[in-house]
């Protein structure tokens, strides 16, 4: 078990001087992360967990409790108790914050980022950093870095295959947020905010008639919305998130407690969630891809049909972001447009190293923590 030391050669109290090296472990941090999917199997629930072990490994005594599927907080929730300093971290999908932070929808737009190294860079740009900027001012959080869920995000349905505009015509449609209603607005659809938690009920009920979603979510609602459909990467819906914590928590920790959280957040956290949920579209798509678009299962456009939902969307996002937000909304909307070209250009297909990872090495996350939630959940409500 790795322990970090601190060392001090200071004098306490009369005629008392501290030993130089004695060696001091890490106090204990204990916080609570919040996120709106749903547990394990869901491949960022997964990596939730990863941290969870490896935080109270790094700091023996921690403990970090993980609340799935709104069960403490909505995004928007989340965010307003982080200023307040109510709650510690959170996973926070962009189009979700929206509402209590318009800003977030600038990062937003279908079809933008279009490579594996365009996605996994989103985090890289200017645009990122202004963001993550307003909210270190705005909201009292500080926003380590970006995820990312299935890049293959697409649009699941009950009872036959979305492909085209006229498919979309009429059907209530769960929306991950405002940013995506523009997008199936433009497509004829009736939008259906919802978070993710609530949408199995709802397609089995016929509240709903499908949903944008990752394959990781497709993975939980195969059985209510079996025809899912996939316009190339991003080509639908980009699903972006970002992660958190409270300024008020974190500046209460101490410098050690803080170097060990960021190590593992940006070094073994975020690459960790980067590569389960690439690797969970490897093993989704391995098992579910189909070419009959008459059949249950995964459906990838070809390039004339995804190129016909980017001329129906039209710009809508866009149009719809710059409704939103003031004048500094309006030039980071145009920024980060061409910073998404910049990063396709520069991350062709094949090119970037997250598309080189083994998936042998994460089959046993997958296995280890697939059936675990209720376990897991029950571990930590003791």
């Amino acid at each position: 078990m790795l322990r970090f030391q601190t060392f001090t050669a200071a004098a306490v109290g009369a005629g008392f001087l501290a030993a130089t090296g004695i060696a001091a472990a890490v106090d204990p941090v204990k916080l609570r992360w919040a996120s709106d999917h749903t547990g394990p199997p869901h491949p960022a629930a997964i990596a939730e967990v990863y941290f969870a072990e490896q935080v109270e490994k790094r700091i023996p005594g921690s403990k970090v409790q993980i609340y799935w599927a709104k069960s403490l907080y909505t995004i928007p929730q989340g965010v307003k108790a982080m200023t307040q300093g109510n709650l510690e971290m959170i996973t926070g999908q962009f189009g979700k914050t929206a509402s209590i932070e318009p800003l977030a929808n600038v990062l937003l737009g279908a079809g933008k980022l279009s490579t594996v190294g365009a996605i996994d860079g989103v985090d890289s740009t200017k645009t990122f950093s202004d963001v993550a900027a307003h909210f270190d001012k705005t909201h009292d959080i500080t926003i380590f870095g970006a995820g990312h869920l299935s890049m293959y995000m697409g649009a699941g349905a009950v009872k036959s295959r979305l492909i085209s505009p006229a498919d979309f015509a009429g059907k209530k449609m769960r929306s991950m947020g405002p940013a995506e209603n523009a997008l199936l607005s433009a497509l004829g659809a009736n939008p259906q905010s919802m978070a993710f938690g609530d949408v199995p009920p709802a397609l089995q009920t016929g509240v709903i008639d499908g949903l944008l979603t990752s394959l990781g979510g497709f993975n939980v609602t195969k059985e209510q919305a079996p025809y899912f459909t996939v316009a190339g990467l991003n080509g639908i819906v980009g699903d972006y998130y970002w992660f958190g914590a409270s300024n008020r928590w974190w500046n209460k920790l101490s410098q050690e407690q803080r170097d060990i959280l960021t190590d593992l957040i940006k070094n073994d956290f975020m690459p960790f969630q980067r590569a389960i949920n690439y690797c969970n579209d490897k093993r989704t798509l391995a098992k579910f891809v189909t070419e009959d678009k008459s059949a249950p299962g995964i459906y990838v456009m070809n390039q004339e049909e995804a190129a016909v939902i980017q001329k129906a969307e039209g710009g809508a996002t866009n149009a719809w972001i710059k409704g939103k937000v003031n004048d500094y909304g309006d030039t980071l909307v145009d920024q980060f447009t061409q910073e998404a070209a910049a990063l396709v250009e520069a991350n062709p297909p094949g090119s970037h190293a997250l598309e080189k990872t083994n998936c042998a090495d994460y089959e046993e996350y997958f296995t280890r923590y697939g059936k675990g939630a209720a376990l897991y959940k029950a571990k930590n409500r003791k």
